[in-house]
């Protein structure tokens, strides 16, 4: 996806004409060696998945503002001898919902399945965008709990974030939600849905962050029920959009396109 991109940017300005983009595997343990030598070796840029995120957080010297919250870091731009980190996860979910489901997350109720990573990194996204209610559900109370603790010092005056058990969400929720699953429940074949949405106020939409399926169970219940629905291809292409626009200093709307294509093609969609 980042090299369909570089191609297309190449073509038009023969800086990139030699940029690559390249996958290597490295242990966790060996990420505080791996991130100097990578430097050394001349590279401007980095993109991280699971486990390094939060690993990285905590050796880049310099973290953007908006991903302290965040407490990860998924692209790192090399800058003055050392690493810059930053997080382009939020941006991509929610430019892809945008563009999917045509929802914007500013003064909605946003309904947020799961209280891990990937949803720690949502909901700061929601907050700093402006959603006026935010209900984390998970069926674990403690990770749950201490999910919404984390995020108090960024809810702002007309905002709302609360926990909540699954089985209490019907009676709380008004119709017209934002419905957006960050758990990993769908990636195998045989996975159920993380809520049961015929037992919910009727949502306004529903955003699957997991692209590969590309139909999971929670999706096939939303197009049976006849809600809007997307999985999280788009939220992908985003993030990495964001990030090479970081190294390349082109604007996310102009590498997107290209790195659809590219992803489309390698998932065989």
């Amino acid at each position: 996806m980042h090299n369909a991109a570089l191609t297309r940017l190449a073509a038009v300005d023969a800086r990139f004409r030699g940029w690559r983009y390249f996958k290597f595997d490295v242990d966790p343990a060996d990420l505080h060696v791996a991130l100097p030598l990578f430097l050394e070796r001349g590279f401007i840029g980095l993109n991280l998945t699971v486990p390094h995120k939060v690993a990285a957080f905590g050796l880049v010297s310099d973290v953007d503002d908006e991903a302290r919250p965040v407490g990860a870091v998924n692209t790192l731009v090399a800058s003055n001898g050392r690493w810059r980190g930053f997080n382009t996860d939020g941006y991509g979910m929610e430019s892809g919902i945008l563009q999917d489901l045509s929802f914007g997350l500013k003064g909605r109720t946003v309904v947020l399945l799961g209280a891990g990573g990937a949803a720690r990194g949502a909901a700061v996204q929601c907050l700093q965008s402006g959603v006026i209610r935010l209900l984390i559900v998970n069926r674990t109370a403690a990770n749950r709990d201490a999910l919404v603790a984390e995020l108090a010092p960024l809810v702002r005056q007309g905002q709302t974030c609360e926990g909540l058990d699954p089985a209490r969400l019907g009676s709380t929720l008004e119709p017209g939600a934002l419905v957006i699953n960050a758990t990993s429940l769908g990636l195998r074949p045989d996975d159920g849905a993380p809520i049961d949405l015929a037992r919910l106020p009727r949502p306004a939409a529903v955003y699957d962050m997991i692209y590969n399926p590309p139909q999971t169970a929670l999706l096939r219940d939303a197009a049976r029920l006849g809600i809007p629905c997307a999985h999280g291809l788009s939220m992908l292409v985003h993030q990495g959009a964001k990030a090479l626009s970081l190294w390349t200093g082109a604007r996310p709307s102009d590498l997107a396109p290209a790195m659809a294509s590219g992803a489309r093609a390698a998932l065989g969609l």
